[in-house]
């Protein structure tokens, strides 16, 4: 499908880094080969991967701390090998989860204000893995939901509240991209043997599947809304390509376009507000940009516009709408990851004349609060997310400290003989 001229408000967005002194510079940032984005940002903190001798790490940086960084500030490095994921919690900006080589996922709260110390011991750390874990995702809606996805062809749902997994997985091959719909309650898995599927979280069945990118590189996928799903990939001829899907009918894809011949593996960011699409190539000096519009036969996915640079990106963040600036009209900003350490800051904007608070830009947006607990989703309940006006600004909301609370263990309660001696005497 050829490119189309449209008409639309975002058709003129456009992406400005900041100069080099609003950046975050002298990042070790990590060199492993795994296909990740290794960054993640929310309205407090930036969090980087790093490389570390003997262990896994990664940085966590209050957004105002820009300038260089110290080479011997302190990081999160409870791993024993490389992190190769992290995740900001959507409903507490200070809990933050890494998946790692070591075979665990741990949960991390941060203290208030940022480190001062390496912060060595996690708030709950996750067993179940028997190989690398290579990904983490929350629940969009619901409390304490974390889904890991390993190199043991395994996928597992946890409450992160109990430390347990509720539910285990089998896939028939690597996962190589996990990702929740707009109300947590399927999940869309693309996957080393070049098959998308469909998954119910709550009880791992696969509800539908297909082929979808037959190169041999990996997939990237992204749930939409309306049941949608994006899909990055490669063909057998090794061009880029991009497809939209009907969740419930993964016969064809919707619409499926080329972009080109560049080998570097294509992250997808969404937007739901917006209904913007974000295509970043690791590798790459160019960010596409896109958006998904109703058509008459459907979705259809319209190519906006560019940004490019002269420095390839090494792994890239996306911030999410609460920590935006809305009286400059922004409405994206992706942390780029450099070869030579630097973290850019790079805002996208509308050009608006007016000051006032364009709506239009800004419909109603995921608040930091979750919609229902962990046992009413696992009960079967959905939830969309909490929305709230970015009129007035973003206030976050409060929270207390993180707790992990287990389920007694009866293994753990057996008395000792003495006791047991002791029972039977007064019995």
């Amino acid at each position: 499908m050829a490119w189309t001229m449209r008409n639309s408000k975002f058709r003129h967005v456009f992406g400005k880094p900041l100069k080099r002194d609003q950046c975050y510079d002298n990042i070790r940032i990590s060199r492993s080969s795994w296909e990740a984005p290794y960054c993640d940002v929310n309205p407090k903190y930036v969090a980087v991967v790093t490389d570390a001798a003997g262990g896994g790490s990664f940085l966590v940086l209050p957004l105002a701390k820009v300038g260089r960084v110290e080479r011997d500030g302190p990081l999160v490095c409870g791993h024993k090998a490389a992190v190769l994921d992290v995740a900001w919690c959507p409903h507490n900006d200070d809990v933050i989860a890494s998946a790692s080589e070591d075979c665990t996922v741990k949960v991390w709260q941060i203290p208030e204000g940022g480190l001062t110390l390496s912060l060595t011991e996690p708030i709950v750390d996750l067993f179940a893995h028997q190989k690398r874990v290579g990904q983490v995702v929350w629940h969009p809606s619901a409390m304490n939901i974390l889904v890991s996805s390993g190199s043991d062809n395994m996928i597992f749902v946890w409450n992160v509240g109990t430390g347990e997994p509720l539910v285990q997985v089998s896939m028939p091959d690597l996962p190589l991209c996990v990702s929740f719909n707009y109300d947590g309650s399927k999940l869309a898995a693309t996957c080393k043997d070049k098959k998308l599927r469909v998954i119910d979280p709550r009880t791992g069945d696969f509800l539908q599947e297909t082929s979808c990118h037959p190169g041999a590189k990996p997939a990237r996928c992204v749930y939409l809304k309306n049941g949608i799903i994006l899909t990055t990939g490669f063909s057998k001829m090794s061009e880029r390509q991009y497809a939209i899907w009907d969740e419930n009918n993964l016969e064809k894809p919707i619409q499926l376009d080329g972009i080109d011949k560049s080998n570097g593996v294509m992250f997808p960011f969404y937007d739901p507000d917006t209904e913007m699409v974000y295509l970043i190539g690791k590798g790459d000096t160019i960010i596409r940009y896109y958006e998904i519009v109703k058509g008459d036969n459907g979705p259809e996915m319209f190519y906006l516009s560019l940004y490019q640079a002269s420095d390839p990106q090494r792994g890239m963040g996306f911030m999410t709408k609460r920590g935006l600036n809305v009286n400059q009209c922004e409405i994206a900003r992706i942390y780029k990851l450099h070869n030579s350490g630097l973290c850019e800051v790079i805002p996208f904007t509308v050009p608006r004349k007016s000051d006032l608070f364009q709506e239009d830009l800004y419909p109603d947006t995921a608040a930091d609060m979750p919609a229902i607990s962990a046992e009413e989703w696992f009960a079967g309940k959905n939830a969309d997310p909490i929305l709230i006006s970015l009129k007035d600004g973003y206030a976050p909301s409060k929270k207390e400290a993180f707790k992990v609370v287990r389920k007694s263990n009866v293994l753990d309660k057996m008395p000792s003989r003495a006791s047991v001696g002791a029972i039977l005497f007064f019995t």
